[in-house]
């Protein structure tokens, strides 16, 4: 998924890995060159939910104002990573 709007400089990815992780989500989030903030996600779909639906408000400090969520097959990650 791809987030706009406010959301570097506020402690997003490490917010949001902090979340995936405490859900047994894997994948990744990283910043963009264009000020977005990219994240895959893998895991149950109750889980992976969640985190979508979070991200569409980013944690305290972070505006966020869309967000773009493509569905792809699994890829097999095993951990979640910041980058």
């Amino acid at each position: 998924m791809t987030i706009r709007g406010y959301v570097q400089g506020v402690g997003f990815r490490y917010a949001t890995a902090a979340r995936a992780r405490s859900r047994d989500v894997s994948g990744w989030v990283r910043n963009n060159a264009d000020g977005t903030v990219e994240a895959v996600f893998e895991g149950d779909d109750n889980g992976v939910g969640l985190l979508v639906s979070w991200c569409g408000r980013g944690p305290s400090g972070a505006r966020v104002d869309g967000v773009e969520v493509e569905w792809e097959p699994a890829r097999g990650e095993r951990s979640f990573s910041v980058l």
